[in-house]
């Protein structure tokens, strides 16, 4: 049986979600910030009819889908739900949950990527922030300086309006940081963090401007970033498909637990 869910529902879903939290930083961040009352967010729940226990979960926020089980779910039923769903775009998640429910959309483009995770410092990662001393937190009056360099990065596919947006939410409400660097007042390198919640964080938006490549700038940021989230207690988990990109965060010591993957209706 799929129902939806709400607030009484929180402590078995925390339960199932704590079982991978770095997969499902989303919507652990997404419950912990906006609860279960929000206009723009819906929870559903898969709950076993034998035991009653809540076995697959699926987020909605805006136009876009999450799907997260620890074993076999009806992938036809979650399927439903989203294409009921007006504004329906996109579906992500682990691999074997996307699949899963892509044999029942009309997909019109898909991608994967590596999915990395880091739980401890390394020495590497250690030697670059302590490095970084000219690395900036971003504050929303920030907003407009680093957006003019992610939108010279062509493989950040958001408009310039919805990257300010976006990037100005987070910062405003907290559910993600931003840091860079800047060279005669023009930021040269950043990185962010995305759906911070109680136990972990998403790093993206790793951009150094093309003029300034090949100086180890994205992975300084980086790893600053990094090592001050772990010094909070929060694991971090990130993912890539640019295979050097694959090599700094390595080297900084993250590892990969998978793949994660995205639908485009």
């Amino acid at each position: 049986m799929i129902r939806k869910l709400g607030e009484a529902d929180r402590e078995p879903l925390m339960a199932l979600l704590r079982k991978d939290p770095a997969l499902n930083l989303y919507i652990i961040g997404d419950v912990e910030n906006f609860g279960f009352e929000q206009d723009f967010m819906e929870l559903w729940g898969e709950i076993c009819g034998r035991d009653g226990r809540l076995k697959a979960v699926l987020l909605r926020f805006y136009g876009s889908f999450l799907p997260y089980a620890d074993g076999p779910f009806d992938a036809a039923g979650f399927a439903g739900l989203m294409k009921a769903s007006r504004g329906f775009e996109t579906v992500s998640g682990s691999a074997e949950a996307v699949k899963a429910v892509a044999r029942h959309l009309n997909v019109r483009t898909e991608k994967h990527m590596h999915f990395a995770e880091l739980r401890e410092p390394n020495d590497t990662l250690l030697s670059a922030a302590a490095s970084a001393q000219a690395i900036k937190k971003a504050t929303p009056a920030d907003v407009d300086d680093i957006c003019s360099l992610t939108d010279q990065i062509a493989e950040f596919s958001s408009s310039a309006d919805a990257s300010r947006k976006s990037l100005r939410k987070t910062l405003e409400t907290g559910t993600g940081r931003t840091y860079y660097m800047e060279h005669n007042g023009q930021v040269i390198s950043t990185a962010s963090t995305a759906a911070e919640n109680s136990m972990s964080a998403m790093i993206i938006a790793v951009a150094t401007h093309p003029a300034y490549r090949g100086q180890g700038l994205a992975g300084r940021v980086a790893a600053r970033l990094s090592a001050d989230m772990l010094a909070e207690g929060k694991s971090l988990c990130l993912f890539y498909d640019n295979p050097q990109a694959g090599l700094i965060y390595r080297k900084l010591g993250y590892q990969d637990i998978g793949c994660w993957s995205m639908l485009y209706m």
